[in-house]
């Protein structure tokens, strides 16, 4: 036990070791600490609001994972728009950590150690074992749970009476028809 403990210190030390010298290829943005255990800066700030997502709420956001040479594993594209019930879905633990400090219309590059990413499994695709992230992210929104739902509802009532109903088809009977129906 004692020897997994020393080198998950060994690894975790020589990670943000590799962190902080992204941050100090890069002089001219700044990055801020967070008490979590990583690293952010912003590429769009938002200060005009105050308010940010807090459990309850439902964000939407975009983003991109790369390594920590920029080498993307996965597009915004690939990833596709995320719908995210704030700490009521399981996801990365940065990326939680993370949306819950930004404001809507913020764009912010996360440097996350693995292990608060995908960890000593990584994804089993195309982020490896131990491997730390810059995460890209671009939060667009977010809302109360109870207004998503009622959207959704509204969204969903409109569609159903947008769709036509059959008409039902009155047939006459055709006049032999007739004929032989009244004898």
């Amino acid at each position: 036990m004692k020897k997994s403990v020393e080198r998950n210190k060994k690894l975790i030390a020589t990670e943000e070791d590799r962190i902080k010298a992204v941050m100090k290829k890069n002089p001219n943005i700044s990055y801020f600490a967070s008490t979590k255990g990583y690293w952010y800066s912003y590429e769009t700030r938002n200060t005009s609001d105050t308010l940010t997502p807090k459990k309850g709420d439902v964000a939407f956001f975009n983003y991109e994972l790369k390594d920590l040479d920029g080498n993307i594993f996965y597009t915004e594209v690939e990833l596709r728009p995320q719908v995210y019930r704030v700490d009521k879905q399981e996801i990365m633990t940065g990326l939680r950590e993370g949306i819950k400090l930004m404001r809507k219309n913020e764009r912010v590059n996360f440097l996350f150690p693995s292990h608060i990413t995908y960890g000593y499994h990584g994804d089993n695709k195309e982020i490896g074992p131990n491997q730390p992230l810059i995460c890209t992210v671009t939060l667009n929104d977010f809302k109360p749970e109870a207004v998503y739902r009622k959207e959704l509802e509204q969204r969903a009532s409109l569609n159903l009476d947008s769709i036509k109903k059959p008409q039902r088809a009155i047939l006459k009977p055709k006049p032999a028809i007739q004929d032989s129906l009244q004898q």
